[in-house]
């Protein structure tokens, strides 16, 4: 069963580059007295993600923060190598780039999306949230292919 709206975010550790290289990062890390617009895509390099999904935050990004909100986390089933590697070809300095590697938080979400269609394995929905000290205020799964509800202008509408 999926997560829903009111829910507290389940407890997880997940990966982010730092200086050394993969860094654990947990989910109270991530949103314990913050405020946070986490979105997620099937997979990093994929063409929807690179040219639609992701560049809407980057550009959006100053607005985004302005409207309350302490950080933007830009979520995969990938590690945090390609999360990285993707971050900065997409000048994405202002998100958290964060690497579901093996797909636990996803998974504890119920947000899976079966991939081994296109060989890509069991990958994340394309959705969007919000939210406040661990718990969300806003979900937005995308209903099928496209960016439109987890899209950064229908985000701000929310803020």
């Amino acid at each position: 069963m999926s997560i829903q709206v009111g829910d507290k975010v389940p407890a997880c550790t997940m990966k982010v580059m730092g200086d050394q290289g993969p860094t654990d990062i947990t989910t109270d890390e991530l949103f314990s007295g913050k405020k946070v617009l986490l979105f997620a895509v099937p997979g990093a390099f994929t063409p929807g993600c690179s040219m639609t999904h992701l560049p809407g935050y980057v550009v959006n990004a100053d607005k985004i923060k302005a409207a309350g909100v302490d950080s933007i986390v830009c979520m995969a089933v990938n590690d945090a190598f390609v999360m990285d590697a993707w971050g900065k070809a997409q000048n994405a300095d202002e998100l958290i780039m964060l690497g579901d590697g093996n797909g636990e938080f996803t998974a504890a979400l119920g947000l899976e999306l079966d991939g081994s269609g296109f060989g890509l394995g069991t990958r994340s929905q394309r959705f969007a949230m919000i939210v406040e000290d661990g718990t969300i205020s806003h979900l937005n799964v995308e209903p099928g292919a496209g960016v439109d509800v987890s899209s950064a202008e229908t985000m701000m509408a929310l803020l």
